[in-house]
């Protein structure tokens, strides 16, 4: 077993994110809670251990192997190359989670494995080492859609109480989500074709900036003025909240191919930037609204532009704050972060990210959503199935999929 490479290693003190209600078959509230978390859903090799207790998450350890040398050479994430270095890392980089937690395996309240979105076959390496890890040392498997880690993600650095708005903006996935709470998550908006993250590598490929194209996008705007290029706007006519980024790719990969300066590119960079995060901030808008109007109970922040209702004055004093939530690997882009800063702050709401560090696939959001799961009594069979796509509101996805035609469905409908 080679457990010789390189590795990033992140630890965090105690924070304060609310633990959520313990259901009728759940630890009682406020119990401590020590999980290992896995996550191998698509280049990451990732190990972690959360503490969950009354006071808050504690990262123990975060372990993260990184694949980005052996794709590198592709342009993308090979599957099957991402699944065999996973096989060769997972032992090691879980070693290494537990020797940095201080703790050994009878410590351990549950396993926590992603077993689903992402390439299956990573997926079943992570998942497999986590059923071996239960059965081996008698312990609770709790499996976890790769969503809803990103989706408790920010509560591993805040205080973040449930429920919350959620955009979750990432290279596969681009969708707006109601959060009330681990499990309890209904869909407003989704990409009916290609993800914001998705969008990002694939117009870098086009410019050259090679793998991971998105960091290297957002490095190369800092220098452009993106005011020379008129970049389409997708679905202006419609009133829902869902996205749509293939026409700005494709419009995007055409005007790379007549750039001929750095001074081209780096302005065509900063334009698909702020076209990506001006898509964001529109329908996330829209978002904001319904959902203020939904949910008069929730109190907007002082100066905020307030939203007429007849619900929202006659119910008098507000319960809780409102707030709004962005995760995912797009949500380390500095330009986003800001713009959806600024939009939260005029429609009241409080804005929450997940640190840098836990915004790109790590296995302490798998922990913690684990932590959050076992700690309501929500545990998986010891047969549970890898899920090469898996929607976090499978209800809507099956009752309304954006992708109607037979053929394609799944994570993203």
């Amino acid at each position: 077993m080679n457990t010789g490479a390189d590795y990033s290693s992140g630890t965090t003190g105690a924070t304060k994110p609310a633990s959520g209600p313990a259901g009728t078959e759940g630890r009682a509230p406020g119990a401590v809670l020590t999980v290992l978390g896995l996550e191998t859903s698509c280049d990451e090799t990732a190990a972690s251990v959360v503490r969950l207790s009354a006071a808050g998450a504690e990262v123990l350890s975060s372990v993260i192997h990184s694949q980005i040398d052996e794709h590198a050479a592709y342009g993308g994430v090979v599957p099957e190359i991402a699944a065999r270095s996973h096989v060769e890392m997972i032992d090691g980089v879980a070693r290494r989670a537990m020797s940095e937690a201080g703790i050994d395996y009878a410590a351990l309240d549950g396993v926590a494995a992603t077993a689903g979105p992402g390439l299956v076959g990573g997926v079943m390496v992570g998942l497999s080492y986590g059923k071996a890890v239960a059965l081996a040392r008698d312990l609770p498997l709790i499996a976890v859609n790769h969503l809803e880690g990103h989706a408790v993600s920010a509560r591993l650095g805040a205080e973040t109480t449930y429920p919350f708005l959620l955009l979750l903006v990432s290279g596969g996935h681009c969708q707006l989500l109601e959060v009330r709470g681990i499990g309890d998550m209904s869909r407003l908006g989704t990409t009916i074709d290609d993800a914001a993250g998705e969008a990002f590598d694939k117009i870098a490929k086009a410019m050259g900036l090679g793998y991971p194209g998105g960091p290297a996008l957002e490095r190369l705007a800092e220098k452009g003025d993106g005011s020379r290029f008129d970049l389409p706007r997708a679905l202006l006519g419609r009133k829902d909240c869902d996205f749509s980024f293939s026409g700005l790719k494709t419009a995007a990969s055409r005007l790379a191919q007549t750039c001929e300066t750095d001074q081209d590119r780096a302005d065509l960079a900063d334009a698909v930037q702020k076209a990506i995060a001006r898509q964001l901030a529109e329908r996330t808008e829209r978002a904001m609204i319904a959902y203020v109007e939904q949910h008069p109970e929730l109190e907007q922040a002082e100066g905020a532009l307030k939203q007429p209702s007849a619900a929202r004055e006659a119910i008098g004093p507000k319960s809780k704050a409102l707030h709004f939530v962005v995760a995912g690997g797009v949500a380390a882009n500095k330009t986003i972060r800001r713009t959806l800063e600024d939009l939260a702050t005029k429609h009241g709401f409080g804005f929450l990210a997940p640190p840098l560090i836990y915004c790109t696939d790590n296995a302490a959001m798998i922990a913690l959503a684990g932590a959050e799961r076992l700690e309501k009594g929500l545990t998986s069979d010891i047969d549970v199935a890898a899920r090469p796509r898996w929607p976090l509101d499978e209800a809507r996805a099956n009752a309304d999929p954006v992708h109607k035609k037979t053929g394609r469905k799944g994570a993203k409908a």
